[in-house]
């Protein structure tokens, strides 16, 4: 169910190409959502893509897994290595180090984007999700969601953005 959800995402995250038509062949689905996911978009974008499939899983302090719940890196961090099998650091701070600056009118789906949360810089970090959004784990009682950097919260907290290499 969870694969058939992020393909649902995918999809609907998808730009239509300028000169799409209505006679273009779909893609092929006899193989795993997975796989098609991966067939359309690359690497970063499949990084953005997964972390959706953890949204409603709990925030926990520390957390690593959808088992346990997530903290903000926890999350960057599981996802990175789901799609890569490396490891990163376990905390914002340091994930703000890694990787190539990115401007942020150069955003791009999979960009690393970090909030100073706790008054320090780098202290909260999501993943880019496409048109001003991003999906993170907010805080102690939250779960994983999307929001909008758009909001006076998110712009008056943002740092800066990483791209990872993936």
């Amino acid at each position: 169910m969870k694969r058939f959800r992020m393909l649902l995402i995918a999809l609907a995250l998808l730009p239509l190409p300028a000169d799409a038509d209505e006679t273009a062949n779909p893609p092929d689905f006899g193989t795993s959502a997975q796989q098609a996911v991966s067939g359309v978009l690359g690497q970063a974008q499949e990084f953005a893509l997964r972390a959706l499939s953890f949204i409603g899983v709990r925030y926990k302090w520390g957390g690593n897994s959808p088992d346990t719940g997530f903290d903000c890196s926890g999350l960057i961090r599981y996802v990175y290595s789901q799609i890569t099998g490396q490891a990163l650091p376990h905390n914002a701070q340091d994930l703000s180090q890694i990787g190539q600056n990115v401007d942020r009118s150069e955003l791009q789906p999979g960009d690393l984007v970090f909030f100073n949360t706790l008054r320090k810089p780098f202290s909260h970090v999501g993943i880019y999700l496409g048109e001003s959004r991003f999906v993170h784990a907010p805080s102690r009682g939250g779960a994983v969601e999307i929001v909008d950097m758009s909001q006076r919260y998110w712009q008056n907290r943002y740092n800066g953005a990483r791209r990872l290499p993936i």
